[in-house]
């Protein structure tokens, strides 16, 4: 029982619930946070964090369900006034007008004025500044949003939190995008603002960065609380066992046995991120590209793809040179590519699961020009049931679905073509444990069926368990080849960065 003279929890969350339109999202959700604790939220995707998060960060608002910052009940809760109550979110999809400068963004609505009452756009850039240099960049904070990378604009949004006078600060997924070096600049204010006193809910699927940083951690399955631990007393397995209740296990299989080979990529140039790249990828084989941020690896996977024109080298595919005009020459070649952003470039959200699996194959649907519904949905039923996409119905809506449902969705888009060379960048950003498993499993069945496999990713572990061969790269040129059932993760760097110390703090995670 509670003492009395305890001082309330910072953020105390009572019974929460929230649904939408099908869906009940959060069941009774009850937990808290401390003064100057960094609590995580760990769940697979669709468990619920996020929504919670929301909730708590007046996005959204509860069905029922009661939560108190500081012992004060929260009414009338919506995103302004958490924020004029010291609390922050930094969401995971971005929040940011692309059009506006870094320091409009970040003081947008709260700009500092002078003495008549206009906007001191020289003392917002200051401010603006100091903020960034907390978080060891060095932007211009006159540069609009819509320049910078995806990285750069997540060191932006976590600024943007920063510059109120916080008491509790919620990071949704807050490393998908940043480098190493990038994730321990962030990890180092997070421990600031902890010994001052902020609070932080930190959601990630990431456990060793829970286990680095956090103090305790709810684990959240189908709206539902189904433990609270402290990190000095737990374990991952226990944590993986909560979120799925199952074990996943992350191990390599046998050797591989490769067919003839389907692409050969000589001496290619795409400036100004590809110079000089070398390459083959043959049937049933998974070749991983592995290197820094700015490496290439992406840019050299869109020329493949006929995305990005090269300048010199060679492209063969089965043996025969090809130049593309563009993708649509690749794909009827026989190449697909899943690309990294599957939110803005892969899927389109405010469509069915049909819709968007049937994309590439319109004309496979299509009786005498029109859209035939019975093949559409025999198609995307049957890519439903083999890739174990959870959804009542192939006309659900995509951006109702989970991260890792969303990715299977954009799998199976690429699949419908039948392609011999699927590119797949970054297959696993932003799913959980247990969806990260199930895309394992997927992408080594087709490996077995002898799809020719071209990844990339910036999950070292990842590349090690999956790749039969690696292809490393720096500085726009493959440096380097390994075998994917020897290598580990000193070479690996020790390839990329170019050096025989190894720096670890300049590769990205994934």
């Amino acid at each position: 029982m509670a003492d009395p003279n305890d001082p309330p929890a910072r953020l105390a969350a009572h019974e929460i619930q929230k649904s939408f339109p099908g869906v009940l999202a959060l069941r009774g959700v009850s937990f808290s946070v401390e003064p100057g604790e960094i609590h995580a939220l760990l769940g697979e995707n669709g468990a619920g964090k996020s929504t919670l998060g929301k909730v708590i960060g007046g996005v959204y608002q509860a069905d029922a369900g009661q939560i108190e910052l500081d012992g004060t009940p929260l009414v009338a809760m919506d995103e302004a006034r958490a924020g004029s109550l010291g609390i922050a979110i930094v969401h995971q999809e971005g929040s940011l007008v692309p059009q506006l400068s870094i320091a409009e963004n970040i003081f947008a609505g709260r700009q500092p004025t002078g003495r008549f009452g206009n906007i001191d756009r020289a003392e917002m850039r200051r401010r603006a500044s100091r903020l960034l240099g907390d978080l060891g960049v060095s932007f211009d904070p006159g540069v609009l949003v819509r320049s910078l990378s995806t990285a750069q604009a997540q060191v932006v949004e976590i600024a943007k939190a920063l510059s109120r006078d916080l008491r509790l600060l919620i990071l949704d997924e807050p490393t998908s995008a940043l480098t190493t070096t990038e994730t321990a600049r962030l990890f180092l204010l997070v421990r600031r603002l902890k010994t001052n006193g902020v609070s932080i809910i930190y959601i990630s699927h990431r456990l060793t960065e829970i286990f680095e940083l956090c103090d305790r951690v709810t684990v959240l399955k189908d709206g539902q609380v189904s433990g609270t631990r402290t990190l000095a007393e737990t374990n991952e397995d226990e944590l993986i066992r909560l979120m799925v209740g199952r074990e996943v296990v992350f191990a390599r299989e046998g050797a591989a046995h490769p067919g003839d080979s389907v692409l050969e990529v000589t001496d290619l140039a795409a400036p100004p991120f590809v110079r000089n790249a070398n390459l083959t990828v043959r049937a049933g084989e998974i070749v991983c590209l592995a290197g820094l941020v700015g490496s290439g690896r992406s840019e050299l996977c869109e020329a493949v793809f006929g995305a990005r024109r090269h300048i010199r080298g060679s492209i063969r595919l089965k043996g025969r040179a090809v130049r593309w005009t563009g993708p649509w020459d690749a794909m009827a070649a026989g190449i697909g590519m899943v690309p990294e952003d599957r939110k803005d470039a892969g899927l389109f959200l405010d469509q069915s699961i049909s819709a968007n699996i049937c994309a590439t194959v319109l004309k496979k649907v299509s009786r005498s020009g029109l859209m035939s519904e019975a093949a559409e949905v025999e198609l995307a039923d049957g890519y439903i049931r083999e890739l174990r996409i959870a959804t009542p119905s192939c006309r659900q809506l995509v951006g109702n679905l989970s991260g890792g449902n969303q990715q299977k969705v954009l799998l199976a888009k690429w699949l419908a073509p039948k392609p011999d060379l699927l590119i797949v960048d970054e297959p696993t950003r932003g799913v959980d444990v247990g969806a990260r498993a199930e895309i394992y499993r997927i992408l080594r069945d087709l490996k077995s069926r002898g799809l020719a496999l071209l990844l990339v990713s910036s999950d070292l572990p990842e590349v090690l368990t999956l790749a039969d061969r690696i292809i490393v790269m720096a500085d726009g040129r493959t440096v380097g080849e390994l075998d994917g059932a020897s290598a580990d993760e000193e070479t690996v760097l020790r390839l990329a960065t170019r050096h025989t110390t190894i720096q670890p703090e300049a590769v990205a995670h994934g």
